[in-house]
């Protein structure tokens, strides 16, 4: 019995896999317009059904609760209408921005003639496969229509209420607008085997995957793929408060950073103070913290200036909380902070809060991750922050792409030449 329920998944993503081929074929030829209109339609319905997507998300919760996740888990998964509110915006600003199928990247011309051009392409069918966020559907579906791609989208079971009534709403845009209602797919089972086989690539059926959630699923992806990965990791984040930073300042960016929302991947792990200002700047902040209800553990002159902060081991240095909890050290200048970033971060983003421009400039040139900041909160690490209406996730790669991942970054380019009779001697 077993034997014939797996195959019956695997024939479920192999018809999948197959319709998101041909629907990847159609969208890629379709007009900006036409892209557009589905994305607008889409919002429209997602603002008509706010309340059926509640209810969903409501069912979600109910599960997610009873099986005990954490208050992490939880707040990716709630939706409100702000959230949902959110998400029919963002897909009305990805349809605004200029579309990148067809860009001219480079063009020049040989001395025998030819005409070369580099031209943006789509990159074909992208598998998402993402846990708790159900506002993942709307942003990743809605970035690969303006980019031209196909869509296959895996959610976690602690979402899937959620997941399918959001994305209900993208194929009435997609049909609205005459476009294949197969260009966004939502596996429609949660059975961990329909992941296996988008990590196998339904034969031809993925081109990339982008891995969307906790270390372990991260790690399963990058391990096992056989397609090309984009994602990142972890997402351990750094706020450097620099000796000649503005204390207030100082004090918001860090409790922004840590606490606006503890849950992202741009939220600071990790609280680096100068000691030429830890005697002014290094108690304020720390008890900011603690007040606010985040633990603080610390090294010895953390655990100094408050009696409420722990003292940090070697594995919080290296450790995404996702939680209110904020690892913090004393260090001996920019260099030493830089070395410290170096040494145990993520690679994701990383703030200098300062208002002397050497450091601040030594900071973002000498610092080796996706996303630097200089004096702003490492919550930005976001594609919507970034002006790119939605991402489909921050990429710590060093290929194709890096940081938030939007419409632009969803393409390859191909060459295209053109010539008046020449042939090679």
């Amino acid at each position: 019995m077993l034997q014939a329920f797996e195959m019956d998944i695997a024939a479920v993503m192999d018809r999948i896999g197959r319709s998101a081929v041909e629907a990847a074929r159609v969208l890629a030829g379709a007009g900006t317009a036409v892209k557009d209109q589905a994305l607008a339609a889409a919002s429209s319905t997602l603002r008509a059904r706010r309340a059926g997507i509640l209810a969903a998300n409501a069912a979600d919760l109910e599960h997610a609760r009873a099986a005990s996740l954490t208050t992490a888990m939880i707040d990716r998964l709630a939706l409100d209408d702000a959230r949902i509110e959110a998400m029919a915006r963002g897909l009305e600003e990805i349809a605004a921005l200029p579309d990148p199928i067809g860009t001219i990247v480079a063009e020049w011309r040989r001395p025998n003639g030819l005409h070369i051009q580099r031209v943006r392409v789509p990159l074909g069918v992208i598998g998402i496969i993402y846990e708790s966020r159900p506002n993942v559907t709307a942003d990743a579906g809605a970035l690969c229509i303006k980019s031209g791609n196909a869509a296959i989208l895996r959610g976690g079971s602690e979402s899937h209420c959620s997941a399918t009534a959001i994305h209900e709403c993208l194929v009435t845009g997609l049909t609205a607008a005459g476009l294949p209602a197969t260009a966004v797919q939502l596996v429609p089972t949660t059975d961990r085997a329909a992941v296996g086989l988008m990590l196998a690539g339904l034969d031809r059926g993925i081109d990339v995957l982008v891995p969307r959630g906790g270390r372990s699923l991260v790690e399963r992806v990058r391990r096992e793929a056989r397609v090309p990965v984009i994602g990142h990791l972890e997402g351990n984040c750094h706020v450097y408060v620099d000796r000649a930073a503005d204390l207030e300042m100082a004090r918001s960016i860090v409790r922004n950073s840590k606490l606006r929302r503890t849950g992202v991947c741009g939220a600071a792990e990790t609280l680096l103070v100068d000691s030429g200002c830890a005697a002014t700047h290094l108690a304020p902040i720390v008890r900011d913290l603690l007040d606010a209800g985040c633990e603080v553990r610390g090294d010895p002159a953390v655990l100094a200036v408050d009696p409420r902060a722990r003292l940090a081991t070697e594995e919080d240095w290296r450790t995404e909380f996702l939680d209110a909890v904020i690892a913090a050290k004393v260090v001996d200048g920019v260099d030493a902070a830089i070395e410290h970033i170096s040494r145990y971060g993520s690679a994701h983003t990383e703030s200098i809060v300062t208002a002397d421009p050497r450091a601040a400039e030594r900071f973002l040139a000498r610092v080796d991750s996706a996303i630097v900041l200089h004096n702003a909160s490492t919550q930005f690490a976001d594609g919507g922050e970034f002006g790119m209406g939605a991402e489909i996730g921050i990429s710590t790669d060093r290929f194709h792409a890096r940081g938030p991942v939007g419409v632009e970054q969803l393409t390859s380019y191909k060459y295209v030449v053109r010539g008046s009779g020449q042939v090679r001697s």
